[in-house]
């Protein structure tokens, strides 16, 4: 067996040190050089190439920001428009508008909307919504890959924010440059504009069909529900329509809708949002099929409140929805059982803070045959004997009487007036509280003589109530214009005494920036107001009436045009009127027995307690007959010879002779200022009150002839109310 060779390494090729290199021949001492230079040379260009590198990448991101940061804020004026709303004291949306371009947007917040659109959205749209600088680069790139490969745009690969910027900037179409213009738009936005505030404008831009843009938008057209608390699958819908607003509308397209909606879901539950249960019967639920009107509760307040409060998106106020919502059933339902054409009003006050918790304007906002678009609880009637409690307490202020003050109910004449009361009867001597529970006239005449009709009105006026009033004895009977809100804000004198701030629609914040509080002064003593609230509450209750610890009036205009009750107890105030708003007669319409049923009806749906009155103050006499203190045991004021006259008679009912109804008048330009109408009354009982457009104006009350001088041309209605309360109206135009 041969010996196996051992291996050997040849000189030439044995490795090379320094060692060896520096004991060879000097051409092995230049080979030596040369290596040296070798590596320090590749050091250096390594170390050229990364400091390169480094420089450049800087340098690249110093231009990116100097870019970024160059880029215009994009005009965002559009954008931020928003659908005025009215809420509520829990901010319960009660009513909303469109924009100026009639488009239903409203204003939503991120924490409004359901967690589960949220996160279906951005798992569908643009899941590293919260990571990239509003391009997706995958995704551009794989859009790429599809155009080239189709020869046409796919998909676009678009960001949320290049949605956002595309609805702002009103760019369609997928053309190229479009893409291009939207990615620098959306650069833009990521520059200015947080994550958050991007989503939002999604919330608020995005479209759903026809004219409604935003998700809480579409969330009450196709839903009727605030977008916090969609379902499963009617969030996975509102993911689905932007993608084809038109085409997938649930009103017009729902199969199309309900296969968006699935593919939606699919691709949750794919990512593990959602799990297997929950996708599947989300799957089986059938699809909306209809548009649901915008909710519209309180809408006469809804449309006082938005021109005041001025560029604000949210109107908030002291409604309280729940309760609006029934006082508004309430209304239209005892209206239609009344009679045809009769409306109804009423307001709803806690008298403790002056809040306005309900505010009914009508019996049914939409009924054209019932004037439902005029709110009658600012509209001038006749407000016949609700006055008669403030006679009386300006009366206990003066020292005139007391309510067990007797007086006499007797035919009585000033001058040529002879007051009559309601049934046509005379009750001889009663107290001053069983005047006033009965609402006899002719006691409230004579009180009202004794304390001087100028007096009573200027103690309205002082207290900022009423601006004026005829100064004649047929204020004690309803001769005299009021609104409803009118007699609210009045009998908070005698609710609650202590607070005279006026009515409060609007929360505090913007009650001190957008309406200016009406000032008021107290119009009886703390004394008085008990008094009168005392004897109220003696009152007897409507027929079938459910009874209660509660002070109330009524009052019925002349004519059966006006039914009218207001009462309290020891927290809540509520105001009712019923009648037509045209201002006709309704046979036998009364306010006990038309409005004081639905008075009690609507306490009990603010609750079935009454709230217990405030003790009585200091000063309080309780005493009867005899106990009395002599000046206060019978009421002797003899009645006031006023101005006697020819003109005084009684001339049957009160009508205009001039000008007729429906009477054109030119006025031109050169009797600006000189123009005048003639106003002729015939029949009727002097003095006569004149109104234009429900305001008193000055006039001769003993003549039944005036002028007035129009400023602007436009319709004009006149009214006249004589001394009995009797009232006619007719309607002109001057072009």
């Amino acid at each position: 067996m041969s010996k196996r060779a051992e291996p050997h390494t040849p000189a030439e090729h044995a490795p090379l040190n320094e060692g060896m290199l520096m004991a060879a021949s000097p051409e092995s001492k230049s080979l030596l050089y040369r290596l040296k230079t070798a590596r320090l040379t590749g050091r250096v260009y390594w170390s050229v190439f990364w400091a390169g590198l480094v420089v450049g990448s800087l340098l690249g991101i110093i231009s990116g920001y100097l870019y970024l940061t160059s880029l215009p804020v994009l005009d965002l004026q559009a954008a931020m428009k928003r659908s005025p709303i009215v809420v509520d004291r829990h901010d319960h949306l009660l009513r909303a508008f469109t924009t100026g371009e009639d488009r239903w947007r409203l204003p939503v917040a991120a924490e409004d909307i359901a967690p589960q659109y949220a996160k279906l959205l951005l798992n569908f749209e643009d899941k590293g919504f919260y990571t990239h600088a509003g391009i997706e680069p995958l995704a551009l790139l794989r859009a790429a890959k599809q155009w080239a490969m189709a020869g046409h745009i796919v998909s676009g690969g678009s960001t949320l924010t290049m949605q956002v910027a595309r609805l702002i900037e009103g760019h369609s179409g997928r053309s190229i440059s479009i893409k291009l213009q939207q990615m620098k738009a959306a650069l833009q936005l990521e520059t200015h504009l947080t994550k958050d505030e991007i989503f939002s404008l999604y919330l608020h831009l995005t479209p759903f069909g026809g004219n409604i843009e935003g998700v809480r938008a579409a969330s009450l057209a196709y839903f009727g529900k605030e977008p916090k608390r969609l379902s499963l699958a009617e969030a996975a819908t509102l993911v689905a329509i932007p993608q084809s607003p038109e085409m997938r509308r649930p009103d017009r397209f729902p199969k199309r809708a309900m296969r968006a909606r699935n593919r939606v879901l699919k691709r949750g539950y794919e990512a593990g949002l959602i799990s297997e249960g929950d996708y599947l019967y989300a799957r089986r639920q059938p699809m909306t099929k209809s548009r649901l009107a915008f909710p519209m509760v309180a809408p006469h307040l809804s449309e006082q409140l938005v021109p005041k409060v001025g560029p604000s998106h949210i109107v908030r106020t002291t409604i309280s929805k729940h309760l609006q919502v029934k006082l508004e059933r309430l209304a239209a339902t005892h209206a239609a059982r009344l009679g045809k054409d009769l409306s109804a009003a009423i307001l709803v006050i806690d008298h403790q803070t002056g809040e306005v918790l309900a505010h009914v304007g009508s019996a049914d906002y939409e009924d054209h045959d019932r004037y439902g678009p005029i709110d009658m609880t600012r509209s001038v009637r006749s407000p016949g004997s609700t006055l008669k409690p403030f006679i009386y307490g300006m009366g206990f202020d003066a020292g005139l009487a007391h309510p067990e003050t007797l007086i006499d109910d007797a035919p009585v004449r000033y001058g040529l007036y002879a007051p009559k009361n309601f049934d046509g009867k005379f009750h001889g001597t009663v107290s001053v509280r069983q005047a006033l529970q009965k609402s006899l006239n002719i006691p409230a005449v004579k009180m009202l003589s004794a304390i001087k009709p100028a007096r009573f009105s200027a103690r309205f006026r002082y207290a900022g109530l009423h601006k004026s009033m005829p100064l004649n004895l047929a204020v004690a009977l309803g001769g005299v214009g009021f609104t409803l809100e009118d007699l609210a804000r009045s009998y908070m004198h005698i609710a609650n005494p202590t607070h005279i701030g006026g009515l409060k629609r609007l929360r505090q914040a913007q009650l001190a920036t957008s309406l200016k509080r009406q000032k008021e002064r107290p119009l009886m003593s703390e004394r008085a107001a008990f008094y009168v609230s005392h004897i109220l509450r003696g009152a007897t209750p409507p027929k079938n009436a459910k009874p209660g610890a509660l002070a109330y009036k009524t009052g019925t205009s002349y004519g059966y045009r006006d039914g009218w009750a207001i009462g309290f107890d020891g927290r809540h105030l509520v105001a009712v009127w019923i009648g037509r708003p045209d201002g006709s007669a309704t046979t036998n319409l009364t306010g006990i027995g038309a409005a004081g049923p639905l008075l009690f009806d609507a306490f009990q749906y603010i609750s079935e307690k009454r709230a217990p009155f405030a003790p009585p103050p200091e000063g309080v006499i309780f005493a009867n007959g005899d106990e009395l203190p002599p000046p206060l045991r019978h009421f002797d004021k003899k009645p006031l010879q006023l101005l006697s006259h020819q003109g005084l008679r009684d001339g049957g009912d009160v009508k205009i002779a001039f000008p007729p109804p429906g009477a054109e008048f030119l006025m031109q330009k050169r009797q600006a200022g000189r123009f005048q109408i003639a106003l002729k009354a015939s029949g009727g009982t002097l003095p006569l009150t004149w109104l234009v457009n429900g305001k008193m104006i000055n006039s001769k009350a003993y003549r039944r002839q005036n002028n007035y001088k129009p400023y602007e041309r436009g319709f004009i209605e006149f009214s006249v109310i004589d001394a009995k309360g009797k009232t006619d109206r007719v309607q002109i135009r001057v072009r």
